[in-house]
């Protein structure tokens, strides 16, 4: 009877342990199956474009609801769990996103820890301040305009260009170049500053404009200063050369330069007209009251006005006037550039 009732008891037991087994392998196969459930396309085959922008304030929890609720994954829950454990949760990146419903979940993660590549292309235009340039990125929806200006006063750029500039809210103006970039939303203010000191850089090269400056008897920031009046005085190209001229030719005469634009700069607004009250602005930047140059650039000057600058006409030109189209009267005399004011000036 005691060896009956082992043989029962181990068969007992053996039952037992292979009841568990089973379970147990079914239970595994329902949880492989559960995860590959979550991680597969909502749409294998026929997948449906689906666009998604996902903001620099969007929490990873924040990314898989609206993930879940395009239709993109099967459950935010698994989204977050799954990002957890592959260790890229906090490093889901903003941007304009297009996936598609026969993406797998690995697949959109991917995508989001990448970043996004929707390359917005936006053109700086020639005379443009660092405000408006901040002003331009912000209504972009790029950055902040507060955030470019923050990033444009650092001193911690490492270009050889800008070792001897002084510190101070303006010291990149002038010096961003302005040009058609191609920029994702997930760009920060700094590295679109960093990426137009570098555009700066190689159109320095190209121009061989280090050593342009260096025979024109400039600094490369003195260059600069006269190209950014030059830009904002000028609209023709053919006469940013002779108006360079006449700068060159008033400094040399140590005449008070008289530039509008100079004068506007230190209002912080582009005026249409000035009166003379303006003139009178106690600053710096003030060419009617303070002889030489500026003591910055008032713009971010294209090629033209840079060429300009190190390769001016030489003119017996004094004067100059801007008529109604655009272009400018340029005079010798005080009597000539008068007559001038009297002919063009309403």
């Amino acid at each position: 009877m005691k060896e009956l009732y082992g043989i029962i008891r181990l068969k007992g037991k053996k039952s037992l342990l292979k009841g568990s087994m089973i379970l147990g392998g079914l239970s595994l196969t329902v949880l492989v199956f559960y995860i590959w459930g979550m991680l597969s396309p909502l749409s294998p085959g026929n997948g449906q474009p689906v666009k998604l922008t996902v903001t620099r304030s969007s929490s990873t929890s924040s990314i898989g609801q609206m993930l879940f609720e395009k239709g993109l994954i099967r459950s935010a829950w698994f989204f977050n769990l799954y990002t957890r454990l592959r260790g890229v949760d906090d490093q889901l990146k903003a941007g304009t996103y297009t996936f598609s419903t026969a993406q797998s979940l690995p697949e959109i993660v991917n995508e989001l820890v990448k970043g996004s590549d929707d390359g917005r292309v936006i053109t700086i235009p020639e005379g443009f301040t660092l405000k408006q340039i901040a002003q331009l990125l912000e209504k972009e929806g790029l950055v902040s305009r507060e955030d470019f200006l923050a990033a444009a006063a650092e001193d911690n750029f490492n270009y050889s260009f800008l070792k001897k500039l002084p510190p101070g809210p303006n010291r990149l103006e002038g010096y961003l170049f302005p040009d058609t970039y191609r920029v994702g939303s997930s760009t920060t203010a700094r590295s679109i500053i960093d990426l137009m000191l570098r555009r700066f850089d190689q159109k320095m090269k190209e121009m061989d404009y280090y050593r342009k400056v260096e025979a024109a008897g400039l600094t490369l920031h003195e260059a600069v200063i006269i190209a950014s009046m030059v830009e904002r005085e000028a609209r023709m190209d053919r006469e940013r050369p002779v108006i360079a001229g006449v700068i060159f030719n008033r400094l040399q005469r140590d005449m008070p330069l008289q530039i509008d634009a100079t004068v506007q700069y230190a209002l912080g607004s582009q005026r249409a007209k000035l009166y003379y009250k303006d003139l009178e602005i106690n600053s710096p930047y003030n060419t009617y009251l303070i002889k030489g140059l500026p003591p910055g650039p008032i713009a971010c000057p294209g090629e033209s006005s840079l060429l300009a600058a190190v390769e001016p006409v030489k003119t017996s030109y004094l004067y100059y006037v801007a008529r109604p189209d655009g272009t400018h009267a340029f005079a010798r005399t005080l009597d000539e550039h008068n007559a001038n004011k009297r002919k063009y000036i309403r």
